[in-house]
């Protein structure tokens, strides 16, 4: 696991919180241009702080009497952590808040081995747990190479291309990933452990693309990309026999994606063959033992020979269609009477113009994005629509979210900039200050504890995005 690398401060970045501090009106006069020597007869005093909350990484300026002005002599500690001191003034310090500074205890102490004088300020920092990314099992070597292998988590050796995630509905400590070119792997939470249930031999598959569960959660369903020849493109396992009994479901080619629609049950799969999205009743299937060809195209999407994925919302009134290699997103809306999608149109991104914008619809720019989770936002509440929809991005290696309306930001990844100018790499920490992705595939959300998983394929492991502890 990388160590978590903090971002260096400049001395402009200390100009503008004092230039802030001053402009709002927060002890503005108690700033002041002169600074003198420590002065061991003096007592040390911590006055004041400022800001009074805030996570690890945050800036913060304590205030007092005879700090000096030599900040090799000055130790600030902040809930038991040391804190990085930036510059000191006799009346001022200007340090950076640890991470998990949790009880929030403000000391500075100031002086040489013989001269040392201890100061607390009278309130605690009120620190606020900060989301952090921080790497759960997998690993390389600084090579690049990996083992693949079953074992517990901090010994599993690497994964390959981990494309797809998604938790067993009737065991939430259970965590599927489908690896594209390799078996499905299985992290169980409750034991720590990596296991291979499912190989790629046991179903004929050429591509495990995607994984989803029928409506009753008693079979799994497992996409497969046969390429250009026809051949199996979903596959059904039931629970009853350990998802150890695949049946071809449908046949085509060239699949990408499966998806089953969480209220009516019916299954909607892809071939970018032509952009076909289809529709096949699953309800009908146990009852009325349906063949692998009997299902309906619904419409083609506009672009062809192009990967695209399906994420239906849990309400079950629209989904959305992610198109992979054209960078863009279309939104395809349920009709309850007919209990199929319609004609899908653009929600965000730019077809074909691959980039990094946050932006508000086509004004947006994605690169590559992958796997899609719904997660209800609880500032929504009472809305129409409660869920903002998360997704990883391989090109420009972050998760970004989509609001109802169309809205795009960045959730997590592309920091550490003061390391180097790419947006990719192994960094764990903050979620946009430090840490950095590798092309992120796989994406899951566990709602109960609120922590979200990654697949960073080019980095061979599964990443946690969760408060820290």
């Amino acid at each position: 696991m990388n160590c978590i690398k903090r971002i260096q401060i400049t001395d402009l970045c200390i100009l503008l919180l004092l230039v802030t501090i001053s402009t709002i009106g927060c002890k503005k006069d108690s700033v002041k241009s002169e600074s003198h020597a420590y002065n061991p007869a003096q007592e040390v005093v911590v006055n004041d702080f400022f800001p009074k909350t805030g996570g690890g990484g945050q800036q913060l300026v304590l205030y007092g009497k005879n700090f000096g002005n030599d900040k090799s002599i000055v130790s600030v500690k902040i809930g038991e952590k040391q804190a990085t001191v930036i510059t000191v003034h006799n009346d001022a310090i200007y340090c950076v808040v640890p991470d998990r500074a949790y009880s929030g205890e403000i000391e500075v102490t100031v002086g040489s081995k013989n001269t040392q004088q201890l100061a607390k300020a009278a309130d605690a920092f009120n620190y606020q747990r900060r989301m952090v990314v921080t790497t759960l099992a997998g690993a390389e070597d600084e090579r690049g190479n990996y083992d693949i292998k079953d074992g517990p988590f901090d010994d599993c050796g690497g994964f390959f291309n981990p494309s797809w995630l998604i938790f067993d509905p009737k065991n939430p400590g259970l965590l599927y990933m489908g690896q594209d070119g390799g078996d499905i792997r299985l992290l169980n939470f409750r034991d720590s452990v990596v296991t291979t249930p499912i190989t790629r031999g046991m179903g004929n598959w050429s591509r495990i693309r995607t994984i989803a569960f029928t409506k009753d959660a008693q079979y799994m369903i497992v996409a497969n990309d046969q390429g250009d020849v026809n051949g199996i493109s979903t596959s059904i396992l039931s629970r009853a026999n350990g998802f150890k009994d695949p049946k071809v479901l449908t046949s085509y080619k060239q699949c990408n994606g499966a998806s089953v629609h969480p209220v009516n049950g019916e299954l909607y799969f892809n071939s970018y063959e032509k952009g076909q999205f289809y529709r096949f009743d699953l309800n009908k299937y146990f009852t009325d033992h349906l063949g692998i060809k009997d299902y309906d195209e619904l419409f083609k999407i506009q672009d062809n020979s192009w990967e695209f994925q399906i994420d239906i919302h849990p309400s079950g009134n629209y989904a959305y269609i992610v198109v992979i290699n054209q960078h863009y997103i279309l939104r395809t809306d349920y009709n309850w009477d007919t209990k199929t999608f319609m004609q899908p149109y653009v929600v965000c991104g730019e077809p074909r113009a691959n980039a990094w914008v946050d932006g508000v619809g086509t004004q947006a720019r994605l690169w590559n994005p992958y796997q899609g989770v719904f997660v209800k936002n609880p500032d929504y509440a009472g809305k129409k629509d409660e869920y903002d929809f998360y997704f990883t991005e391989q090109g420009n290696h972050d998760i970004r979210i989509l609001t109802p309306e169309g809205k795009v930001t960045t959730f997590a990844g592309r920091g550490s900039s003061s390391i180097d100018p790419n947006p990719y790499g192994h960094i764990d920490g903050g979620l946009r200050s430090e840490a950095r992705f590798d092309q992120p595939k796989g994406l899951a959300y566990d709602s109960t504890n609120h922590v979200f998983y990654v697949g960073d394929a080019e980095n061979h492991c599964i990443r946690k995005i969760s408060l820290e502890n």
